[in-house]
């Protein structure tokens, strides 16, 4: 299901949730990055979520119901295929942004995904294929779960994560000017998820180019990548 967060205040941090059911997965730290990598039966690992050394984020909650206007169409950019060029660093969130801006972006059938994505300056990017993107220049915070910000509540689904928005945004929203790794943590604890259960918890200091992570809710087994 997943919870996408980001603060711009002393410090850039992003959050996320990976909320992940039946599905393969690891984390794999490496000199240019930690991605989250799922496995494709056809693609086999495909590093869909994580941090680069660039200080680029890329997250990726499914958008929920269903929006058929996102299935593809044509031959519009996917939205899958361009989170993974800014995390492999093939292309920048500005370029990322131009193409959004320009033209359509189709998800994959069947499944509406939506790309949060930020950069090293806290400027973030928000697109939901089939409705449009949103660009942000250093807001104070963003939230992003599993439901269209052009809807919001007016189509609601039990996975949808109107009360995790809330939360996450309340919380933000009260945050001090020195938020940091740990009230990061704190926030996805908040609104991490046991049905659909949270693999992964990173955030991303990137001012100090620090990735953190925990997997499966392991609060107190912190892991780190520093770039």
């Amino acid at each position: 299901m997943c919870t996408s967060i980001i603060s711009n205040r002393n410090k850039t941090i992003v959050g996320w949730n990976l909320d992940l059911l039946d599905m393969k997965w690891r984390v794999s730290p490496n000199e240019n990055g930690v991605f989250i990598e799922v496995f494709d039966q056809t693609e086999g690992w495909m590093p869909l979520f994580g941090a680069n050394r660039r200080g680029d984020f890329v997250g990726m909650p499914t958008c929920w119901p269903f929006d058929g206007r996102s299935d593809p169409k044509g031959t519009e950019p996917n939205v899958i295929l361009l989170d993974i060029d800014l995390l492999l660093m093939k292309k920048t969130l500005q370029e990322v942004r131009d193409i959004a801006q320009t033209g359509a972006v189709c998800s994959v059938p069947g499944v509406t995904f939506m790309a949060s994505l930020s950069d090293k300056d806290g400027n973030v990017l928000h697109i939901v294929p089939g409705q449009g993107c949103e660009y942000f220049e250093k807001p104070k915070y963003k939230v992003l779960t599993n439901f269209s910000p052009y809807k919001m509540d007016r189509e609601t689904h039990p996975w949808m994560g109107w009360d995790r928005y809330q939360k996450a945004t309340q919380m933000l929203e009260e945050a001090a000017d020195d938020f940091d790794v740990n009230d990061c943590f704190r926030i996805l604890r908040e609104v991490s998820q046991t049905v659909c259960p949270t693999v992964v918890s990173m955030v991303y200091d990137v001012t100090d180019r620090t990735v953190y992570w925990c997997t499966e809710r392991q609060w107190d087994h912190i892991e780190q990548a520093k770039f």
